[in-house]
């Protein structure tokens, strides 16, 4: 049995679908370790429905046709990270009113677009892969994990493992090259979180390092969302807001 479905590699590798298309390939292993959830695509955190999305089999494309072909537009400029001389690669901001209309699923897609490119191109140009190219922070669970152990009276055998898995992700959501902050309009934050989540925006925003947000905020009402309108402009800041049309297209069990 052969591996090219369990590989972001597999569309533009010549060996997919061949003998030589295992668990047990190099370039697969690095990608994706040997249990398929680790390498650089389980470095980027993405939950496991989301590890070999991508904008062509993105499920949320035919649904969202103009949303796509901004897309695709804006993952072309991803070979622009080899090119020190080339135009940044800008931020995105994804935005439905409703939840369920695929902008996470499409964050992912874009993720591991940007993941795939550079693995590739580093290689080619025989340079190693960044460990963690990308990575995906889901905002309101980091949130769940401050709130975990800054609650009274938490023990210490439950605060300690989620301030440490907080701040792990605090430090990979600064420090990867591209990253997506899911579900940014978090409400009734407080002053520790939202100082938190603006060290991690200021930081991207000032090294000039690609984000994509999702939210079910428009961007410009930000400020009244977060108390303020620091924020919000650094978001804002080199940043083209993509509209998702329609309601939830989650399958209702």
């Amino acid at each position: 049995m052969t591996n090219e479905s369990r590989c972001l590699l597999a569309s533009k590798c010549a060996q997919a679908g061949g003998v030589n298309c295992t668990k047990h390939c190099e370039l697969y292993l690095g990608l994706h370790g040997l249990d398929g959830g680790g390498g650089r695509s389980g470095a980027a955190g993405l939950a496991e429905d989301y590890r070999l999305v991508t904008l062509k089999n993105s499920p949320a494309r035919a649904d969202q046709p103009g949303a796509y072909k901004a897309a695709d537009t804006y993952a072309q400029t991803f070979e622009r990270q080899f090119d020190a001389e080339a135009d940044r690669i800008k931020s995105l901001y994804l935005y439905s009113a409703k939840s369920g209309t695929g902008k996470t699923t499409t964050a992912a897609a874009l993720l591991n677009e940007y993941l795939t490119v550079h693995y590739i191109g580093a290689l080619k140009r025989g340079v190693q892969p960044d460990q963690r190219p990308a990575y995906f922070l889901d905002v309101n669970a980091w949130q769940n994990e401050y709130n975990e152990f800054n609650r009274p009276r938490v023990p210490d055998a439950i605060a300690e493992p989620a301030a440490k898995r907080y701040y792990a992700a605090l430090e990979a959501a600064k420090r990867a090259p591209f990253a997506v902050m899911d579900d940014i309009g978090v409400r009734e934050a407080t002053d520790g979180f939202r100082g938190d989540l603006h060290t991690v925006i200021n930081h991207r925003v000032t090294n000039r390092m690609p984000t994509v947000y999702t939210s079910n905020i428009r961007m410009k009402d930000l400020p009244d969302v977060f108390g303020e309108a620091r924020l919000a402009d650094r978001i804002g800041d080199q940043c083209k807001e993509i509209v998702f049309a329609g309601g939830s297209k989650r399958r209702r069990l």
